[in-house]
């Protein structure tokens, strides 16, 4: 893939997200739920991975762009779907909620720029598959079949994570209680860790030196972005700071005896509490 191809698939890519994200900005901006704003970024991500492998398999007829078209959309459809219906079911996200009330009067302009910032994540994220389903490399090489592994493990991790969390607050019995079961026993934030396991399968889809495969390189920005996204900006800081502020010294407990990322075993501590 040239350089020139390369930027016009990134403003292509970048130009679909954007009009997801201005959508999910105006239906935030009409109902009032910004909760819809991760569902769209979901969709639109995928459809940007999905069109620009699809659009690979025709100008390569390689099958490795097929399976990238294919693993995009299972990605797409499952967590777009999961985070859409979570978000018919509730008022509002309390991260974003925080974001308006920090926002003031600015809060309209502020929450686009914020969407639209997102939208280029995105953009690089879908590039990434992309270069992988350029990869010239023959399909179902060793690596390719650690890659399936990954994303297997991390997409059904995350749709386990999503239904026990579903599933203990089904319960009226924990009402107000923190969700500590499961895999949430091992991580606070278990979703968001096979989240960014997810991207790390696709630099092993996209890495080919023997070929002189130098695009493939770039896939490995994919797992990186994610980790940042989740662990320092949109996901588990301002999660925090909303589920402290719901819970308090609970939550703290929780935190003290429970790794923040990676599922690790709990600290076994004398004066926690649950």
């Amino acid at each position: 893939m040239s350089l020139l191809t390369f930027f016009a698939l990134f403003g292509g890519t970048a130009c679909l997200i954007c009009s997801f994200m201005f959508a999910a900005w105006r239906v935030e901006q009409r109902t009032g739920n910004a909760g819809w704003i991760d569902a769209f970024w979901s969709f639109g991500t995928g459809a940007a991975a999905v069109l620009g492998s699809l659009a690979s398999w025709i100008a390569t007829a390689n099958s490795r762009a097929l399976l990238a078209t294919a693993l995009a959309a299972l990605w797409s459809i499952r967590l777009g779907s999961h985070l859409a219906m979570r978000s018919s079911e509730v008022s509002d996200d309390p991260r974003y909620a925080r974001l308006r009330r920090e926002w003031g009067a600015d809060a309209s302009r502020q929450m686009l720029k914020f969407l639209q910032l997102q939208a280029v994540f995105g953009a690089l994220l879908a590039m990434c598959v992309i270069v992988s389903a350029r990869n010239p490399a023959p399909l179902f090489l060793a690596q390719d079949m650690l890659a399936l592994l990954v994303i297997a493990v991390a997409i059904g991790g995350e749709a386990l994570s999503d239904w026990q969390l579903r599933q203990f607050r089904k319960q009226p019995a924990n009402r107000g209680r923190i969700c500590d079961i499961g895999l949430w026993r091992y991580s606070r934030h278990p979703n968001y860790f096979f989240e960014c396991m997810v991207w790390l399968a696709w630099p092993l889809f996209a890495v080919n030196t023997a070929n002189g495969y130098h695009l493939g390189w770039l896939s490995l920005l994919a797992p990186v972005c994610m980790y940042w996204l989740l662990t320092r900006v949109s996901g588990i800081p301002p999660l925090e700071d909303v589920m402290l502020e719901k819970y308090g010294s609970r939550y703290r407990a929780y935190q003290s005896r429970t790794s923040a990322f990676f599922p690790l075993p709990p600290i076994q501590r004398k004066d926690s509490r649950a």
